[in-house]
Order: C-alpha cells, then structure tokens, then sequence
C-alpha cells in the first residue's frame, strides 16, 4: 500500500503549528512505515484537530490534555528524545492491570467475535491488522496447543499459540464456518482496521474506561502486563515481534517450545484481576 510522506500526511494540520512543531510531526512520522505510518499520521490528525480548536500548541499540551491515543504518547516521546521537551505530557497513560482485566472481562460479556478480537490484542499482543487479517484456515493444532498462524511485518510467518479463553472464544466467533475469515463485518466482508477500532472503544466504554482505548493500546498493554508477570525479556520480544530477537534468541538454545509463550502467562496475570 503507497502512504503519504509525513509532510503530505500532515499538510492538512501544519498551519495550526509553528516551524518547530511542524518538524517535529514530519520527523516523528518518518520513523514509521507504510499502515503503521498512516494510522499514526490520522491519529495526530484528529489530535491536532482538537488542539486547533483550543487554541493550544503542540508543545503546550499538559498531561491531562492527553487523549490517550498511543500516535501522541510517541510523538512526545519523540519530542523528549529530540530535546523539545522536558518532559512528555503523555507519560504513563496507558491501561494498568485492573483496567486490562475489567477489559476482558465486559469482552467475554459481549459478543464472541468481539472477545476473541479483543484476546488477541491483549492477551497475544497482534497488532491490529494480524488479528483482523487472520483466517479460519491458520487455525490450528500443534503439540497440544491451539494455534494460529499469522504473518508479521515485514512478511515473516510464525504460529502462535492462543490462551484457552481466546481459542473458546474463536471457535464460538466462526462457528460452523470452516473458511474465510475469522472476524467479519455486519456486511459480511472481512473486518478491517477501523472496524476493529470500534469494537476495542466501545468494550472500553462498557468496562467503564474513562482512557481512549485503541487496538495499539491494548498491544502496549500486553507488553507491559508480561515485563510485569516476569516474563523473560525474550520472550516478550518474540511474542511482540519487536526489532529482531534473534540477536537476543541465539543465546538460549533450548527456545523453540510453544509451553512459555507469554501468552499463558499474561493470562494466568490477569485472571487476578478479572475476578
């Protein structure tokens, strides 16, 4: 898919901001790539929409102006790093372990489809476009665990394994359907990024979650709720599929074994506070 460069991404917004402020959006926008990249620039779109409407500068945002969107917490750790701030208004905003689990649990209240969607995003750490893409034959059976076989950025393939109350509540989204894909839109097409979006907000508004929730927020907090289970570093990096783990992965021979995977870890957590 061809994205805008940040400079067009933006070209709607950049009179609102000053030079620095404009130059900063672009440079945060270019370290990212295709879908991911467009996603982030709607994101600072609508956020600077709000704050053109308020009469308020990018650099003059305080942490309680946060929306909660992951695009505006980067970007201003971007602008930390580049020594345009201080300090970044967004830091901490993000779903902590009782909020995850209150999460889960108005999802396993809510339809299957939108349960196994909202599992995949917390409890495997998908990025939005592996879950919405995932198909009904990648789902699978391997040494004992369910599966599912998705493709990363980038075009690497790895089998994942999927938490008991994640691959229930697959089996209940597909129902009898043997093909095609595992989540569909009321119109019968496969559910797309945006659909997904709606689904992980309005779950988030039924758990009673002031914070505006996104699938990349749910990713984060996946992240973080294994660092805080003790999940070896590794093994987290390999669930999330972040910057090569290989580098880190030579170093472990025994690796390979689906029965440490994050994924029973993260729920066996938050189970915790799912009670």
């Amino acid at each position: 898919m061809t994205t805008a460069a940040p400079s067009a991404a933006l070209a709607t917004i950049q009179p609102a901001f000053t030079d620095t402020e404009r130059i900063a959006l672009a440079g945060f926008l270019a370290g990212y790539r295709g879908l991911t990249r467009e996603a982030y620039a709607l994101d600072l779109r609508q956020f600077a929409s709000w704050c053109r409407g308020r009469s308020l500068g990018l650099f003059a945002v305080r942490r309680a102006d946060i929306e909660g969107l992951s695009a505006i917490a980067g970007f201003y750790k971007y602008a930390v790093q580049e020594e345009l701030l201080e300090r970044s208004p967004a830091a901490h905003v993000a779903l902590d372990r009782n909020e995850l689990g209150a999460l889960l649990v108005a999802a396993g209240l809510g339809s299957p489809a939108a349960h196994a969607l909202i599992s995949l995003l917390a409890l495997n750490g998908l990025g939005v476009s592996e879950a919405a893409g995932a198909d009904i034959e990648d789902l699978g059976l391997e040494r004992g665990h369910r599966t599912l076989t998705i493709t990363r950025k980038g075009g690497k393939v790895v089998t994942i394994p999927l938490a008991p109350r994640t691959a229930r509540a697959i089996d209940l989204a597909i129902g009898e359907r043997t093909e095609g894909p595992v989540f569909l839109a009321a119109d019968g097409r496969r559910l797309d990024r945006h659909g997904a979006g709606r689904i992980v907000r309005k779950t988030a508004r039924r758990a009673g979650i002031a914070k505006i929730v996104t699938p990349h927020t749910l990713r984060h907090a996946f992240i973080t709720a294994a660092l805080d289970a003790g999940v070896p570093l590794r093994d987290v990096q390999e669930a999330a599929s972040h910057a090569d783990p290989r580098t880190t992965m030579r170093y472990d021979r025994a690796r390979g074994t689906l029965d440490r995977h994050a994924t029973y870890i993260v729920a066996a957590y938050l189970a915790g506070a799912a009670r």
